[in-house]
């Protein structure tokens, strides 16, 4: 071992090595760059499922693996290569395929882990969120917030699949985890169009008195498609317009809200959905925090860390921090997004660089 002027060690200072060593103890000018990079080195990587063959591998575990108690879900969770040994998608979130055969149920659970689901294709599986039945369709973001009794039943002969996004990661590094069991099917099997929750909150601009106290994450149990669609599809009607309504030229995009405080859905998630017109290319962006990313549907191309990877409908990316991304459409091009932003803007740890523009 060398000095940090790169003079060979006397005795006296190895033995000083030796002695850190017995006692659990590690000096920090041997360690700098590794604890203080000059930038993010993320040990997560960029990677690309395909929708195609999570579904198929999905089916087989259906026709293979029973839901129940004890395994709770037949969710199928997507390792980051970089992260061995997990089934972690980055650092701080969660994110699998969960499969309800026909007529199935899953029973009924909850945990502290904030949860969602979002629908790329399919319906008929109702989520029940503390007894209120929530219908799961095609383009809906439906949440369950931590410590939230949970479950599914399929009233259709279809089988149907999802994903699901969780904070699992950043639970565990904090150790804050709880798990308890509930009823063996739901509480309530009814399949209503509507949920209480959405009866209650779902009316754009309007509160109810009965709920003026802020909530941490959102009291809307579900955010409908046809809302989402709309927004984006007026953010590019007023650009053709020549009014001020998207985030660059051609790419609409909106953030799910909590109607309580009209900050994010969860205290530890961030849901977005982005639209791109055919033919456009958004900037490279590198970001703090991580994200993954499903293609709801239309054609395109994500460029990750400067590799171009093709997509279509239902493929999902990750983006670990401060890996440089940008979009390509080849037709309209709408995909979910969802991140740990919440945690990253609470810590005052957000920045964003753009080549060319933050130079």
């Amino acid at each position: 071992m060398e000095q940090m002027d790169g003079h060979a060690d006397s005795p006296e200072l190895e033995q000083l090595y030796r002695d850190f060593d017995a006692n659990q103890l590690s000096p920090l000018w041997t360690q700098r760059e590794g604890l203080m990079p000059m930038a993010p080195e993320p040990a997560a990587v960029a990677h690309v499922w395909k929708w195609q063959t999570l579904y198929e591998l999905a089916r087989r575990s259906g026709d293979l693996v029973p839901v129940g108690r004890g395994g709770e879900r037949r969710a199928i969770g997507l390792a980051n290569p970089g992260l061995p040994g997990t089934a972690y998608a980055t650092p701080t979130l969660w994110a699998a395929i969960q499969y309800l055969g026909p007529r199935e149920t899953a029973p009924e659970h909850r945990h502290s882990q904030n949860a969602f689901r979002f629908v790329v294709e399919g319906e008929g599986v109702w989520t029940v969120v503390n007894g209120d039945p929530v219908a799961m369709r095609r383009g809906d973001l439906l949440l369950t917030a931590s410590w939230n009794f949970h479950g599914h039943h399929n009233d259709t002969d279809q089988p149907m699949a999802w994903i699901d996004g969780l904070d699992i990661p950043f639970s565990n590094y904090t150790d804050v985890g709880f798990f308890e069991y509930g009823s063996e099917r739901v509480t309530d099997e009814a399949s209503p169009a509507v949920s209480r929750a959405e009866r209650l909150w779902g009316h754009p601009g309007l509160r109810p008195l009965s709920g003026l106290e802020d909530t941490a994450s959102s009291p809307l149990a579900a955010y409908r498609w046809e809302n989402t669609d709309a927004a984006l599809r007026e953010q590019l009607l007023l650009e053709d317009e020549g009014h001020p309504a998207t985030v660059e030229q051609g790419h609409a995009a909106i953030r799910y809200v909590n109607p309580t405080t009209g900050g994010d859905v969860m205290p530890t998630i961030r849901a977005e959905f982005h639209r791109l017109r055919a033919g456009v290319e958004t900037p490279t962006r590198h970001e703090v925090g991580s994200s993954v990313w499903q293609v709801f549907e239309g054609d395109g191309s994500v460029v990750l860390g400067g590799t171009e990877h093709k997509l279509v409908t239902g493929d999902l990316f990750v983006v670990p921090s401060w890996v440089p991304w940008s979009l390509h459409s080849t037709s309209q091009f709408d995909l979910f997004r969802f991140n740990d932003g919440p945690i990253i803007d609470r810590l005052n740890f957000a920045r964003t660089y753009i080549p060319g523009e933050n130079a």
